[in-house]
């Protein structure tokens, strides 16, 4: 008997498009032989299902739970394709827990810490898996001084949302005079900012995820831009970054990088699919945490839906593999990192 699988997208953050295009691709994905998968897209002002007859259906909150022609349809497990808030920070996994449904990604605390750059590079700093570039944390209804952060950290330094994704708000800033303008971009965006110190280097994105009993390891990607750094536009506009997988980094980093992320996933408790960023520094080759996502993109510019090809998966036999994990059943399927 087919299982019912909710495909939830949307959420209520910028990244609502990039969400919805992962959605597509997740749907188009799952095997229609084992699963229905009923897509329900999550806004403020609605959580709603769309049928194929194109009438739609709202969901039922009370036990997320929808009534198609006079059939209540309940759910076997969630697949989380929302980028941001509320399936990326821990709100929707909490509402799934208090209801007993298994869902895709990590659970409610892992979640919300991750979610926020600023905590998340805090508890990693503490775990001493991997180094973590010095930074501030400043919030828009305390006080703060431009000089005094500039005091403590070295230009040039990335602005961002502490809680943003797909590099929206984000700046660089080279200059004392350009801090204060990126701050007040970065808070139109979030009442949190993070202000790091800037790593030269090559970006690295190591992917993972659990399944089939064992955390499995991805091909890392290594991401080359054309523009002076992987914001919005780089990293979903095609052409403007070359994004090479397998990372054509010496073995030695890669490694590390890998062993970096793997004890990341266990230490901060991840479920699911995950991603890590890094930076391999140029003049030293040491490597520095960027932040670990766990909502990773699966749109068809994405990063780990190429990952998953370069190892040899289908993303069908992916998905399957996480559904399973999270249904709580041993999957036929089987993958060597």
């Amino acid at each position: 008997m087919k299982k019912n699988i909710a495909l939830v997208a949307g959420g209520y953050s910028g990244e609502y498009v990039i969400s919805v295009q992962s959605a597509a691709v997740i749907e188009k994905n799952i095997d229609a032989a084992l699963y229905d998968v009923y897509k329900i897209i999550i806004t403020r002002e609605s959580w709603l299902y769309t049928a194929p007859d194109g009438r739609g259906y709202e969901v039922d909150k009370n036990d997320f739970s929808l009534t198609v022609e006079g059939r209540k349809i309940s759910f076997d497990a969630v697949f989380i394709g929302i980028h941001g808030t509320p399936g990326e920070d821990g709100r929707l996994q909490g509402y799934f827990e208090m209801l007993g449904i298994p869902y895709t990604s990590c659970g409610m605390v892992t979640s919300a810490l991750t979610f926020n750059k600023s905590y998340c590079n805090k508890v990693v700093a503490q775990l001493n898996v991997v180094n973590v570039s010095k930074s501030a944390h400043i919030f828009r209804d305390k006080p703060y001084d431009t000089t005094a952060i500039l005091s403590q950290l070295r230009l040039p330094v990335f602005v961002k949302p502490a809680e943003g994704g797909s590099s929206i708000g984000m700046s660089k800033v080279n200059t004392a005079e350009e801090l204060q303008p990126a701050i007040e971009k970065a808070f139109k965006e979030d009442s949190q900012i993070l202000i790091e110190e800037f790593i030269k280097g090559t970006e690295v994105t190591c992917g993972m995820f659990y399944a089939s009993g064992k955390l499995n390891v991805l091909p890392l990607t290594e991401i080359r831009s054309s523009k002076e750094f992987f914001d919005y536009e780089a990293k979903y506009t095609p052409g403007i970054t070359n994004e090479v997988t397998p990372a054509e980094i010496p073995e030695a980093a890669a490694a590390q990088i890998r062993s970096a992320a793997q004890e990341l996933y266990v230490r901060l408790n991840c479920k699911g699919i995950v991603r890590a960023d890094f930076i391999l520094e140029e003049s030293t080759g040491n490597v520095y945490f960027l932040e670990v996502n766990t909502m990773p993109g699966q749109s068809e510019n994405s990063l780990v839906p190429q990952q998953v090809r370069a190892a040899g998966l289908t993303l069908q036999a992916f998905y399957g593999m996480l559904i399973e994990e999270c249904l709580g059943k041993k999957n036929t399927l089987t993958f060597n990192a």
